[in-house]
């Protein structure tokens, strides 16, 4: 049995633990009554998209009313959403570092106010792939930064404070597994490039500002290509270092919709994008299924 590791001691000195950006509370909220279940945390960029993955993961596990909408339990906050179906927690991140390491921490903490324990966190979403046919799934074997390397800096107290950022191998390879077994669309295993920017940051030529020639650019792509780098996002790392130290097993799944190494715009219909970005949940679905169905839970 695993709990989640909260290493803060000013949190013992504390009267009531707020948790602002979730409108959550110790003492406005029987934390372990509405969380104590909880075995698997799945976060996503948008708060529609988490709110259909409850959906769905509701449908999957068989629970009662389905089909009805969930209740968002954040609906006190328009920072983040938040749903549940059953031991699944279904959570909005917002785009990028600053926005999912601010949930994250409120995350980690309502989780262990919660006890709860043997937790999975998993992120579905979307990226760019590189050298991918778009709709690829992307398992990420490593969070890696703009220069490649396995490390989360953040400034703490105005100085540089580095965290690694490995995840689990054993979870990659059950996803891969699980994606093997559905077998509708392509999963590979890869690195993972996190980005503090959606333009210049991914070698983008398409921002309003940009100091690199599509030369540059594509030099660029391929040394992060033989570095193993399989897809680019703006959120695995800061996932993937505060998982790590909560002793969590953590995992980043994404669906790419589009090659980077062919352009920097997104091309393909809403539709064709919408199909796309149902596979990470899909495939993050069915794991969740068989994790469950191996404990005797389902």
């Amino acid at each position: 049995m695993v709990c989640v590791f909260v290493d803060n001691p000013h949190l013992d000195t504390l009267d009531e633990d707020v948790l602002y950006h979730l409108a959550l509370g110790t003492s406005t909220h029987d934390l372990p009554a509405m969380f104590g279940d909880v075995k698997f945390v799945c976060v996503g960029g948008s708060s529609r998209r988490m709110k259909a993955f409850a959906r769905f993961m509701a449908a999957e596990l068989g629970l009662p009313d389905a089909e009805a909408d969930p209740p968002n339990i954040c609906a006190g906050t328009d920072r983040y959403a938040m749903y549940k179906a059953g031991p699944v927690l279904s959570v909005s991140h917002g785009i990028g570092v600053p926005s999912i390491c601010v949930v994250l921490h409120e995350l980690l903490k309502l989780l262990h106010h919660a006890r709860c324990t043997d937790v999975t966190v998993i992120r579905i979403g979307t990226s760019g792939g590189i050298g991918l046919e778009p709709g690829t799934v992307v398992v990420t074997q490593q969070a890696v930064d703009g220069a490649f390397q396995p490390r989360f800096e953040q400034m703490i107290l105005g100085r540089p404070v580095v965290r690694g950022t490995e995840l689990d191998g054993g979870l990659v390879a059950e996803l891969l597994l699980c994606g093997r077994e559905l077998s509708q669309f392509e999963t590979v295993a890869g690195n993972t490039m996190c980005t503090m920017d959606f333009y210049e940051g991914q070698a983008r030529l398409d921002g309003a500002f940009c100091c690199f020639s599509e030369r540059d650019k594509q030099e660029y792509l391929a040394r992060a290509y033989e570095a193993g780098v399989r897809n680019i996002e703006m959120e695995a790392l800061v996932l993937a270092a505060m998982c790590k130290l909560g002793g969590l097993q953590a995992a980043v799944v994404c669906v790419t919709l589009l090659d980077r190494l062919q352009g920097d715009q997104l091309s393909g219909s809403h539709e064709l994008l919408e199909s796309f970005q149902q596979r990470p949940q899909r495939l993050v679905g069915l794991f969740i299924r068989k994790r469950l169905q191996a404990s005797g839970s389902v």
